[in-house]
């Protein structure tokens, strides 16, 4: 256990030391300085009577109940924040098994005495710390700007949150699997972007099935969208999460079983496969 510890420590340091983590977390706070800024809301009698977006005054309906406005205002957010926190994701993490399979690099961490799933394992454990402690920074600065600035909070925002570190997990797992093969920070980084906007085009998957000419291309189409992670599908759900009853209908419809429990089993096939693979690579 104690050399589980120590894995998940050395890829906190080698963030450090690398300047990634540094980068990371200064990336979300000019991005907060900016969205605490460019806000500035006129608030009378718990209604909202004017608005400025950077400097530039905004139209808004007169007496606008403040509760409505912070909940339409979070919900859409949210669906900013799961393409925000995801890319920024997968950018900072994607290099931990490149490079922990660099010769010297990897020598070193097969000669400990523990086995190679664990340690691959322990990587993205530790992947999904150094992601989510950036997610839970960045909406819980949002919300706690929003609430400074209206007086309202909702503590549904953070459920978006969670969905969030939902599809991190999965497109890292795809990442490891991407690293163990190729060994590579730049195709790993390029192959998780790439199936994030696949799968948010897959999302039209019956359209695209309905004007193949062959059945068995219509079937192909059908059996990749069940495949490949649900992205779309899941951005509608972080706002459905936070909405509440609110959501509209097509958003809350996203939340039906099925997507979420294909996105999972992609993810857990991921990380399977990779560590199967990890174990039988020779170095």
């Amino acid at each position: 256990m104690k050399t589980l510890y120590a894995n998940i420590e050395d890829v906190m340091r080698e963030a450090a030391a690398r300047w990634t983590l540094l980068a990371y977390f200064t990336l979300s706070s000019v991005f907060l300085v900016i969205f605490a800024a460019a806000i500035n809301l006129d608030i009378v009698n718990g209604s909202l009577a004017g608005a400025q977006l950077f400097g530039k005054d905004m139209s808004v309906h007169d007496g606008l109940p403040i509760d409505k406005l912070v909940l339409g205002f979070e919900s859409g957010f949210s669906g900013f924040l799961y393409v925000l926190c995801t890319f920024l994701a997968i950018f900072a993490t994607a290099h931990l098994v490149p490079r922990m399979q660099e010769k010297g690099t990897v020598d070193l961490y097969l000669s400990r005495p523990v086995s190679r799933v664990k340690l691959l394992l322990s990587r993205y454990v530790a992947g999904l710390i150094l992601a989510g402690t950036n997610v839970f920074y960045l909406i819980t600065s949002i919300w706690l700007i929003v609430m400074w600035k209206t007086h309202v909070f909702h503590p549904r925002f953070f459920l978006g949150g969670l969905l969030i570190m939902f599809v991190i997990a999965v497109l890292l797992a795809f990442a490891f699997l991407i690293g163990v093969v190729t060994s590579s920070t730049a195709v790993s980084i390029m192959g998780s972007y790439g199936l994030f906007f696949f799968g948010i085009m897959l999302a039209g998957h019956d359209r695209f099935a309905a004007a193949v000419s062959k059945e068995w291309q219509a079937t192909l189409i059908q059996a990749m969208y069940w495949v490949v992670p649900k992205t779309l599908e899941m951005a509608k759900a972080v706002v459905a999460f936070v909405s509440g009853a609110s959501a509209p209908e097509q958003i809350q419809s996203s939340l039906a079983l099925g997507p979420f429990l294909s996105t999972a089993a992609f993810g857990i096939g991921c990380l399977v496969l990779a560590s199967w693979l990890f174990q039988r690579k020779e170095f």
